[in-house]
């Protein structure tokens, strides 16, 4: 951990990325294509521009409903195949055949036939571009781990796939020349077979050509009608658990006020230039408007992207984001004064810096949501690329349909009419403010969406290096294997561990001998001799952190516990909680107090000053300076260093230290030594011990920690486990496990003199929601300080 070394210097073959890239490119000359031919919907087909916003917006938001299914069922798909190619595959004909015959439309059918025949099949190119599209970007995140690796995909990616930018834009110039069609509408007629085949054909590259594993024998959910139904409820908790990924979140924000505010306008250049440029002669305006186009799209193959790419290696992800953003800003105002009539070339100037707002969005966006990706199976175990695939890409589409639905608007609201040869005063004019406004607003919300998105290259490392440690040994040194089926620590059996450490096991009971009755009385007994120390839950049954606590609760569960423990630990010093120490002190207890740490620098501050208070009054017998926010990955060691010795300088005679996770402090040495003493979270059920191994793997956390700080107190901060929930490996929640895993770990500690703090006094029906069922149940008591196992 904390190194700022790639995690692995191995690169994904160039044939591999170009294959992505072309894949890309069909992903992209789609939409390009479409938003070139639309014009023709209403230029010479007649469509009235609500027509036009309902073909934007229901085909995307059907899109964007199937996109989420899709990533379940892709990410959960058996196949000798892998998880994504077939559906590529699938996805890549679908799109190409409906393509072609959305676009057979002939006037003399009249608008409102054309209307309903185009709005279905536009629902099966859709559905087309569901199956291709979800697994395609899923692929792109599968390809690396490595933080600048993955940006370099995506470059290549995103450079093959402007040149369907490129491209389009020429078609403007075939299908109103009359020596190449007769009419425009005859023009897409026969330009949409072409366009659909070609695509097509490049759709299907990535299936061919990038290679993955079978998952005919991995472990996931079953895919067929009943479970799929039965999935759109996990999905929809997938897309709110996504969303709780404050990193990710900022991405699909983000992302979304970028793409809308491009794509309401985009359609307009070719107004601006034909109307506001050549008078709404459209023939004298020629190839101006594809040249707008084709020139801004060849600025970002050639010039935005490698900047971008070089950027982003040299300054970071974030801040590369970030500039780019302000140079394209540069770009809208710049257009704004160089849209002169008589003189269009000088719109030129302006588009290499207008070309690096989208331009530099999806190279670095999916780029960075591989990191969160990374991120987020840190925290859950799960590997879903198909789900935040879906569910970022839902944020484009959806984006997408506002945007057709505002052109439409905008049009209506400005006065702008298609049919018009001279358009109404003010039209043109606010078509202008429109085109440079509206972009200059959604980048500036982008940009202060992102202003404290922190993935940098260093954490993104650390999370890598972290995954490979999980996916080899545990962070206790336990095998895999030796989770489910035995003792064993660094290659050392039950027995050989005995011999070299033999302080460490004590406990003697034969748990397999013991009937339901006698273990209950084993516990009974184990419980009434009291603990060192009890961590204490504040919140009572509808009450989450933020909330206010009052006194009343407070006085009532410390009499609960007051005969069970000398030690009460609290989490927090603001919204009440601050009053804890005091009633404690009263009634007798010690107390391990501590300020709740996030990302959050004011709230900290006041933590930090109430935990100062509270322990110049003689209120606090140890200060815990913040709880798992490594953990979290909310600060860095740095930060909460400066936070540890805030503390330490304004306080006198209460030690002071930090409490994560137990291998956190063999990890890292400056916090180990900074800290007065090590307080440390040992959970053997959420690393997937089995209960008969619990106690051992405790021991092994404790022994790690004593060798990390061999001089230093050592207080197990938090160890407990849930009476319900899901299982995690090996770990199985139930009323019975609680009993044995409290017999072990109390035992042990009063043999050894081990300060301990069991987790935790009562339930907390808050946690549902960040450890579901599980999270609720630690407690010996329950929410209405009833106790549990009578």
């Amino acid at each position: 951990m904390g190194t700022t070394k790639t995690l692995s210097s191995e690169k994904v073959p160039f044939g591999q990325k170009v294959a992505f890239g072309i894949g890309m490119l069909a992903n992209q000359m789609f939409p390009a294509i479409l938003g070139i031919f639309m014009v023709v919907l209403v230029q010479d087909l007649g469509f009235p521009g609500w027509m036009w916003g309902v073909l934007f917006f229901l085909p995307r938001i059907f899109d964007s409903i199937t996109d989420p299914i899709m990533g379940f069922i892709s990410d959960n798909t058996k196949s000798k195949w892998g998880r994504r190619r077939h559906y590529v595959f699938l996805g890549a004909v679908i799109m190409g055949i409906s393509f072609v015959v959305m676009w057979q439309l002939y006037r003399e059918n009249g608008v409102d036939y054309n209307f309903t025949y185009f709005l279905l099949w536009s629902f099966v190119f859709y559905l087309g571009l569901t199956i291709f599209s979800v697994p395609y970007v899923a692929m792109g995140y599968e390809m690396s781990n490595d933080f600048h690796e993955r940006t370099d995909i995506m470059a290549i990616a995103q450079w093959i796939g402007q040149w369907a930018w490129v491209i389009a834009p020429w078609f403007w110039v075939f299908m109103y020349d009359e020596g190449w069609f007769p009419t425009a509408e005859a023009a897409t007629r026969e330009l949409a077979i072409w366009v659909g085949i070609v695509c097509m054909i490049f759709a299907m590259v990535p299936a061919i050509f990038i290679k993955s594993e079978s998952t005919l024998n991995a472990d996931y959910a079953p895919l067929n009608i009943k479970t799929i139904g039965g999935s759109l409820k996990k999905i929809i908790e997938g897309f709110a658990e996504a969303f709780k990924s404050r990193p990710f979140r900022q991405l699909c924000i983000a992302t979304f006020f970028i793409y809308n505010t491009f794509y309401t306008i985009a359609s307009f250049s070719f107004f601006i230039v034909v109307y506001y440029l050549f008078g709404g002669d459209a023939g004298a305006a020629g190839v101006w408007p594809t040249l707008f186009g084709s020139i801004g799209a060849l600025a970002t193959t050639f010039i935005v992207i490698p900047i971008i790419t070089w950027m982003s290696k040299r300054m970071g992800k974030k801040k590369a984001f970030i500039l780019s953003q302000g140079i394209s800003i540069l770009g809208y105002i710049m257009l704004w004064f160089l849209f002169i009539p008589g003189k269009p070339y000088m719109f030129i100037f302006a588009l290499p810096f207008f070309s690096f707002g989208i331009g530099s969005l999806f190279t670095l966006m999916m780029s960075m949501t591989a990191d969160v990706i990374d991120l987020d199976e840190l925290n859950t175990g799960e590997r879903r690329e198909g789900v935040f695939g879906a569910i970022y890409w839902w944020m484009v589409k959806f984006g997408f349909a506002i945007a057709g639905l505002l052109t439409g608007t905008i049009m209506s609201v400005v006065g702008f009419d298609p049919d018009a040869a001279v358009q109404p005063e003010g039209a043109i004019f606010g078509l202008r403010a429109f085109y440079s406004g509206f972009p200059i607003i959604g980048t500036l919300i982008a940009i202060y969406v992102m202003w404290n998105y922190d993935i940098t290259e260093e954490r993104a490392n650390e999370i890598s290096a972290e995954l490979e440690r999980r996916k080899g040994l545990k962070p206790s040194g336990l095998t895999n294997s030796a989770l489910t089926s035995g003792f064993q620590l660094n290659g050392m059996s039950e027995n050989e561990f005995k011999e070299k450490y033999p302080g460490y096991f004590t406990t003697k009971i034969d748990f397999k001998e013991l009937s339901k009755q006698a273990l209950d009385r084993e516990f009974d007994t184990v419980f009434q001799q009291g603990m060192s120390g009890i961590c204490f839950s504040a919140y009572r049954s509808g009450q989450e952190p933020g909330d206010y606590i009052q006194e009343d609760q407070i006085r009532k569960r410390l009499e609960v516990l007051k005969p069970h423990t000398q030690w009460i630990r609290v989490f927090s010093c603001t919204n009440g909680h601050e009053k804890i120490p005091k009633i404690a002190k009263e009634m007798g207890f010690k107390t391990l107090v501590g300020a709740w740490i996030s990302n959050s620098i004011e709230e900290n501050g006041e933590e930090l000053k109430s935990l100062i208070d509270l322990a110049n009054d003689g209120l606090v017998d140890i200060a815990a300076v913040g709880n798992e926010v490594l953990y979290r990955e909310e600060l860095s060691e740095e930060a909460i260093i400066g936070y540890i010795n805030q503390v330490k300088e304004k306080t006198t005679n209460v030690p002071v230290g930090y409490v994560d996770a137990y291998y956190e402090f063999a990890n890292r040495p400056q916090l180990t030594a900074v800290c007065d003493l090590i307080m440390a979270n040992c959970y053997p059920f959420w690393e997937g011990s089995d209960i008969r191994s619990a106690g051992f793997h405790l021991q092994s956390m404790y022994k790690t920690l004593a060798e990390a700080a061999p001089q230093k107190r050592i207080i197990i901060a938090e160890t407990g486990w849930p009476s319900r929930g899901e299982v995690v490996n090996a770990a199985e929640p139930s009323e019975e496990n609680i009993k044995k895993y409290f017999i072990k770990s109390q035992l042990w500690a009063q043999a050894k003199n081990v300060e301990l703090f069991y987790f935790s006094s009562f339930d907390e029906s808050w946690k549902i929601h960040a450890e579901g069922w599980a999270g609720t149940s630690w407690g010996l008591w329950d929410t209405s300080e009833n106790f549990k196992y009578n």
